[in-house]
């Protein structure tokens, strides 16, 4: 079981750091390669490059009232989110379709019946 990790491309889980600037402020993100590969499969699918995504991210979370303390673990699990939901169909895994045009409420609610 462990060989399908453990022999996984290195590369994979390297991380290195991005710059980018939300709302005039500086800051920097650091991910392992595997989750900007994620990030870039998202935002491409939206026509956003990886910092715009960010940056939409963290206006959508404010807006909706959540702290942000961790904001690289919030990405992780956007990622962890977009893949999960690709594997149960909820998500498409055409990467034609933008994720702006799924019906997130839908989407929402199938998930919660399926844990509840």
């Amino acid at each position: 079981m462990c060989k399908l990790f453990i022999e996984a491309d290195p590369a994979l889980w390297e991380s290195s750091t991005k710059s980018l600037r939300i709302d005039g402020m500086v800051t920097s993100v650091r991910l392992e390669t595997f989750f900007w590969s994620v990030l870039e499969e998202i935002a491409a699918r939206d026509g956003m490059n990886v910092v715009q995504l960010i940056t939409k991210l963290h206006h959508e979370s404010i807006d909706a009232g959540h702290d942000l303390g961790n904001f690289t673990s919030f990405l992780r699990v956007c990622c962890g989110r977009y893949l999960a939901l690709q594997l149960s169909g909820d998500v498409p895994s055409d990467k034609r379709l933008p994720i702006a045009a799924l019906d997130a409420d839908g989407i929402l609610e199938a998930e919660s019946e399926r844990v509840h």
